[in-house]
């Protein structure tokens, strides 16, 4: 489109002198003019059209998009604005991706129905990341990963799926129509180099204004650093870290890598930044490998994974796997005195561990990128000026990752080492909530009550035919002493009483479900206090914590293993803020802890973590 007013040009779509106000014009003209204050979307050159009398335009819907590179949008269905703009920027997006190319080839096979919702689903998938207007209500939330002939693959062979059968902007109909090029003196319009290029614009000039690379005074582009050039290198160039390195910051300050110890680099997966050391004289493909190291640190999660294991041998474990990847991935150059090794090839992260936490005198040689004896996978994220607010981002390296990885796959940009490969996949995967971690063990180890049948007992239907005897439902009082649980509670002053509310309403709704008749509690700080068999309503709303002293959990355990009235196989659920002494517990049972927090010891049981 050369011009904004180009797009807007429909044979009914304008107002003419004295004609009434068309509020279906004017909210297509306000949601055209939000499309086009996106410089990546205005570089795609489409026209118009709103001619009611149009054959192409959808009866059922809002818009179509033909390979003429003509938008045939309804004249008279009303939306608003923001959907205007969504609906409009779905079509341009159909030009972008060369769903709908232009050709002189007469006639012209048109896409089949798996073609058409699997393109509608990846251009929808896109704009989810794209503030672009508003989406129609009935669209789905989230949409598969996979690229358009992955999906239309699958599809084929397993059916549409009934949420994005109808996810175009055409209602029933095809959104996009492959029509003949008939204009033949001029060339065949390249929409795909032209939408790439301009987001490729679009996505430096908003990274150099947010990582503060432009003047504010001139507007001028303030000369790169070589971490930055590495950074944007992995934006424009390598899919597979290029949504990594969008969302994650440098932070380069001499004074704060001085303070740290940071010799070259260090990552804080918490709060998205990587620390380099300004001073460290290295060269453009060395940042390279260097900030892949640490995208590749936060992405895999190695800070969580460690476990109860050495934080600093694990984090050597993680660099020896990290560092052979990228060599053989040829990304950069690995900066001498780093942690390699090509015997340790294929292997995970935790075997390398096992295999070097025995030698200690080479634990006393090891360095990482942060330095010798200090691990480069931080915790919490280092104070400095401009730090911003972080959250969880598990979210956000699971999806940059596995998104990363399906543009390389589909670009062909390189081999990837199968370990890696492995890994990712297992990333695709989100873990599974804590809720459903605790039911499924609640299933495994506590029991459900079977009831019996007893003619001693009648059953009530025996009241309206009383000549027919009926047996009774009756739980006998051994089987219900069988099926229960201990629950050994932290009410130590340190425990947050919002997730200690959330923890006993899951067991309490757990235990119901499953005909529970009562879980024998105790509540330890400084001493333990039995509070004996509660039913689980009680464990919901009405249990009084009593302590709030210090945390000393194992005469809760102790307690439970003493009683006469609690079954030796009934497992235990302990609920703690992991402040406490070391456990020592010789019968089933399992951890519930805040997420973020750690145990003092190795858990033998099941450690299920509260958000």
């Amino acid at each position: 489109m050369n011009a904004p007013t180009g797009r807007s040009r429909g044979r009914n779509g304008k107002k003419g002198k004295g004609d009434k106000p068309d509020p279906a014009a004017e909210a297509f003209a306000a949601g055209l003019l939000l499309l086009n204050q996106n410089p990546a979307f205005r570089a795609v050159d489409f026209s118009v059209c709103r001619n009611a009398e149009c054959d192409r335009t959808p009866a059922g819907g809002l818009a179509a998009v033909t390979s003429g590179g003509v938008v045939h949008a309804h004249p008279t269905k009303r939306a608003e604005p923001a959907e205007w703009a969504w609906v409009l920027a779905h079509c341009a997006l159909h030009l972008g991706f060369g769903h709908v190319p232009a050709s002189k080839d007469d006639p012209r096979a048109q896409p089949d129905r798996y073609e058409l919702a699997a393109r509608c689903t990846v251009v929808n998938r896109f704009l989810l990341t794209v503030p672009v207007g508003r989406p129609p209500d009935h669209l789905p939330a989230a949409y598969p990963g996979g690229d358009e002939e992955q999906l239309a693959a699958r599809w084929r062979r397993d059916g549409i799926p009934a949420a994005y059968e109808e996810c175009g902007t055409a209602g029933g109909q095809p959104d996009q129509v492959l029509t003949t090029w008939r204009m033949w003196n001029t060339a065949v319009p390249d929409w795909e180099t032209a939408f790439a290029r301009a987001l490729t614009r679009s996505v430096s000039s908003a990274m150099d204004a947010a990582g503060g690379r432009l003047d504010r005074e001139t507007g001028a582009r303030a000369p790169q650093q070589p971490w930055d050039r590495a950074l944007n290198w992995f934006v424009s160039s390598y899919p597979l870290l290029g949504g990594l390195a969008a969302g994650l910051s440098v932070v380069a300050d001499a004074e704060l890598a001085h303070a740290q110890g940071i010799v070259i680099a260090a990552v804080s997966p918490a709060a998205g930044e990587i620390y380099v050391n300004p001073l460290r004289k290295l060269t453009d493909e060395e940042w390279r490998f260097v900030l892949a190291h640490e995208m590749l640190h936060a992405a895999l999660r190695h800070g969580e994974r460690r476990g109860g294991r050495d934080p600093f041998l694990f984090n050597v474990a993680a660099d020896h796997v990290v560092n052979d990847w990228l060599v053989q991935m040829r990304v950069g150059d690995m900066p001498e005195g780093l942690l390699y090794d090509p015997e340790l090839r294929g292997l995970s992260a935790e075997e390398v561990y096992d295999r070097i936490v025995g030698d200690l005198r080479r634990r006393r040689r090891l360095a990482t990128l942060r330095g010798k004896g200090v691990g480069d996978i931080l915790g919490e994220p280092l104070p400095h000026a401009g730090a911003r607010p972080y959250t969880d981002l598990d979210d956000f390296y699971r999806r940059g990752l596995v998104q990363g990885f399906d543009l390389h796959q589909y670009g062909e940009r390189g081999l990837l080492p199968a370990g890696l490969i492995q890994e990712i996949r297992a990333l695709a995967h989100p873990p599974v909530p804590w809720d459903a971690q605790l039911a499924r063990w609640f299933d495994e180890y506590v029991p459900r009550p079977e009831p019996v049948r007893s003619y001693a007992r009648p059953a009530r239907r025996q009241a309206s035919t009383p000549d027919i005897p009926r047996a009774g439902r009756a739980f006998p009082p051994e089987e219900t002493a069988r099926c229960t649980f201990g629950v050994v509670l932290d009410t130590s002053g340190s425990m947050n009483s919002t997730l200690l509310g959330k923890a006993l309403g899951a067991i309490a709704s757990y235990a119901e479900a499953r005909d529970v008749p009562a879980a024998r509690v105790v509540f330890c700080d400084a001493a333990a206090y039995d509070a004996g068999y509660l039913p689980p309503a009680e464990i919901a709303g009405r249990v009084r914590v009593r302590g709030r002293g210090g945390t000393e959990l194992q005469p809760g355990i102790d307690l439970l293993r003493r009683a006469d009235d609690f079954p030796p196989r009934a497992p235990v659920l302990v609920i703690t803020d992991g402040w406490c002494d070391t456990l020592r517990i010789r019968r089933d049972h399992a951890f519930l802890i805040p997420r973020g927090a750690t145990l003092p010891f190795t858990p033998r049981g099941p450690v299920f973590r509260l958000s």
